[in-house]
């Protein structure tokens, strides 16, 4: 595990502040995004991350200066006979929490959403430390609809979410924190980083950090249609577990194409797209309008809220998106599909305008703007104080 020490010349340590939340892309970029502003403003701040033992999580955070804390947290199940199994790990990661903080309390703690953030977040408001959430989805998911009447803030994506949360004790809609890569919107990726041609336009398709089968499949079923029509070259992000099998449905079809399972460089790639294809994840929708980037949205069919779905009405309320249902066949999704891409794909216009009106919701300054305003509730007075005496040292091993 890395950990990133910060301290002054007099040997002391610099605030403390505690991420809370894991088990996808959603709940971890928005952290890491605020993380990095609040570094820029407070360069002796440290950070911890309470997130996840999947994946993703050690991928993401893996080589992130501060302390990974992998917490074996499983998915809340709709099954009642697991319910004791989710109580004891739980149970076991308060332990955790409650060691961790008795030796070193974090000056705040911040939730990004999901079951991990439940631990950390509620032994946060039980000894009175200050908190925050950042609620980037329109409706509120579970752990988070629980907590947010007991923290200090709830920082939002959109004004939808005040429908939702309307007895919280202070709510700010100031976007959804993204990468500092997501805030440069005239520039433009070298294209053949993905071995895309620039005379091309580009059609992204994604399913987010952990991809989407249904996606994939409604795409692949349209392949032959799409080889149709020149002038376009496809960049795939299929996600680990489908990736071998849709390559060899791109082998099958003569289209200029690019497949992977995933990118570091998701910034590029929307950048790099004229149309994308895409879950509605709520931090994915707040990189597509940072960028200002047209959109057709497939939201995640099986949340028991169907708030991927809220995402979504946010854009398409906006004329910045269009939505479909996913069916989960694709012999439902395939045509519906090509239905709603082709007139994006022949016609520039509409597609312009949809870009643009995905641009002006855009919030890409809305890590620096949360930044400023946990700075402006006095957290960090002493740190700022002292932010021109730093001595910065690496200890452990990852």
């Amino acid at each position: 595990m890395f950990k990133l020490e910060v301290k002054g010349r007099d040997g002391s340590s610099g605030p403390l502040i505690a991420f809370a939340g894991g088990g996808t892309g959603g709940h971890l970029f928005p952290a890491l995004a605020l993380a990095d502003a609040l570094h820029a403003r407070v360069p002796r701040v440290r950070f911890q991350y309470f997130a996840t033992n999947r994946p993703v999580d050690a991928r993401i955070l893996g080589n992130v200066p501060g302390e990974f804390i992998s917490q074996s947290i499983p998915r809340l199940s709709k099954r009642p006979w697991k319910w004791p199994a989710v109580l004891r790990t739980l149970s076991r990661a308060f332990v955790e929490v409650q060691r961790r903080f008795d030796s070193q309390p974090p000056q705040m703690v911040i939730g990004t959403g999901g079951l991990a953030s439940f631990p950390a977040m509620r032994e946060a408001i039980r000894r009175g430390l200050p908190t925050a959430i950042l609620n980037p989805d329109a409706l509120p998911g579970r752990a988070n609809r629980w907590l947010a009447r007991q923290v200090d803030v709830v920082y939002a994506q959109w004004e939808e979410t005040a429908d939702s949360l309307s007895e919280v004790r202070e709510l700010k809609v100031l976007g959804c924190p993204v990468r500092r890569e997501f805030q440069a919107a005239d520039r433009r990726p070298e294209p053949s980083a993905f071995g895309l041609d620039p005379a091309r336009l580009t059609l992204l398709v994604t399913g987010a950090s952990l991809g989407a089968r249904t996606i994939n499949d409604a795409v692949s079923a349209n392949l032959e249609k799409l080889s149709e029509l020149s002038g376009w070259q496809i960049l795939h992000l299929t996600g680990e577990i489908d990736y071998q099998r849709v390559q060899q449905e791109y082998r099958r079809h003569s289209i200029a194409a690019t497949v992977l399972p995933f990118t570091e460089r998701m910034a590029d790639a929307i950048l790099a797209a004229d149309l994308i294809v895409s879950r509605a994840g709520a931090s994915t929708l707040a990189e597509l309008t940072a960028l200002g980037r047209a959109s057709i949205l497939m939201p995640y069919p099986h949340h028991r809220d169907r708030h991927q779905e809220a995402n979504a009405m946010c854009l398409v309320r906006r004329s910045a998106a269009t939505m479909l249902e996913d069916h989960g066949e694709v012999s439902r999704n395939a045509p519906q599909l090509w239905e709603s891409m082709r007139p994006l794909l022949i016609d520039d216009v509409v597609r312009s305008r949809m870009a643009d009106a995905a641009g002006r919701m855009g919030s890409a300054d809305a890590a620096e703007r949360i930044a400023d305003d946990l700075i402006a509730r006095t957290i960090f007075e002493k740190s700022l104080a002292e932010r021109d005496s730093l001595q910065v040292t690496c200890s452990g091993t990852r």
